[in-house]
């Protein structure tokens, strides 16, 4: 009889760290920072969908999902399986999952909101894993991102080191809401130059320049830029074909063309015009879609 073909591939489990250009543990200490995620140990609530979150942000109870490529030139396919697959994946055990998960759906109903980040605000709230637990649930979740970022990019591999994490971090933190992005994508597809070395960022063409300037407006368009204008900026320059030779000066140039959220002013008092959502990265709905109609395009340098 022959044997069942998988589900869904495993690249957790295969991943080597000479697949891509930039360090796993860098990207793995920019999703756990403070100014980021954050990093809790203890099951807390996604301030927009109130969906349990644990360590820097991992969603402890979404099912698998269809992910179809829709890019007849892109033969990576995505790979979206269920929290309990990557908590398993991450080496813990699913009937712990559940318990924990059960817990959470009491505490959830007998305490508001506000008791909610009070408590997390205090570290009141009991943890439900470990620090070593949570930073192998972050790293099966980066690797995950990094599977997709090829899926999303035909060209992922010929992108600088800095690219590539940044491609990573917005599949990260975005999911599948990062298929909204639709100019952003097709932007970043279109056909560019290889790099004048494979052994080196450093050598760029001026073709090439040009090209992820392009792409950068298109994520400086965004209104997920102007919302998250700090984290967005550092995401944003790493998309600069120099951002290797001076980070500074890539991440200065990006922070000078960002707008902040459009104001409105009711009753004297300012509001701004979107409210301000959670980062979570796989959220069911998420106000990051870019905005075509941008009346004045920016542009880079």
């Amino acid at each position: 009889m022959p044997s069942q073909p998988e589900a869904l591939p495993r690249p957790w489990f295969d991943f080597e760290e000479s697949e891509i250009k930039f360090s796993l543990q860098s990207l793995m200490s920019t999703l756990r920072d403070g100014t980021h995620e954050g990093w809790v140990l203890a099951v807390y609530p996604d301030p927009k969908t109130k969906r349990p979150l644990i360590g820097a942000g991992f969603s402890l109870d979404l099912p698998s999902r269809e992910h179809p490529q829709r890019d007849p030139l892109n033969p990576h396919p995505f790979v979206e399986p269920s929290s309990a697959e990557l908590w398993q994946a991450a080496g813990l055990e699913p009937d712990r999952l559940q318990r924990i998960l059960d817990r959470y759906n009491r505490d959830f109903k007998a305490w508001t909101a506000k008791q909610y980040r009070r408590k997390i605000r205090t570290r009141t709230l009991t943890p439900e894993v470990t620090d070593e637990e949570a930073t192998h649930l972050l790293r099966i979740s980066a690797i995950q991102a990094i599977y997709n970022a090829k899926a999303y990019c035909r060209s992922f591999d010929r992108m600088t080191g800095p690219q590539q994490m940044a491609l990573s971090q917005l599949v990260f933190q975005m999911g599948v809401n990062l298929e909204e992005f639709t100019q952003f994508l097709g932007t970043l597809n279109a056909a560019a130059p290889a790099p004048a070395s494979p052994q080196s960022d450093l050598l760029i063409e001026p073709s090439d320049v040009e090209h992820w300037k392009t792409v950068q407006n298109t994520l400086i368009d965004s209104q997920w830029a102007r919302l998250y204008r700090a984290r967005a900026s550092s995401v944003i320059a790493m998309f600069d074909a120099g951002y290797a030779e001076d980070p500074s000066r890539a991440q200065s140039r990006v922070e000078a063309t960002l707008r902040p959220v459009a104001v409105h002013r009711r009753n004297g008092r300012s509001q701004p015009s979107l409210r301000a959502a959670s980062y979570s990265r796989r959220g069911a709905r998420a106000p990051h879609k870019a905005n075509p109609r941008a009346r004045h395009k920016r542009k880079l340098g």
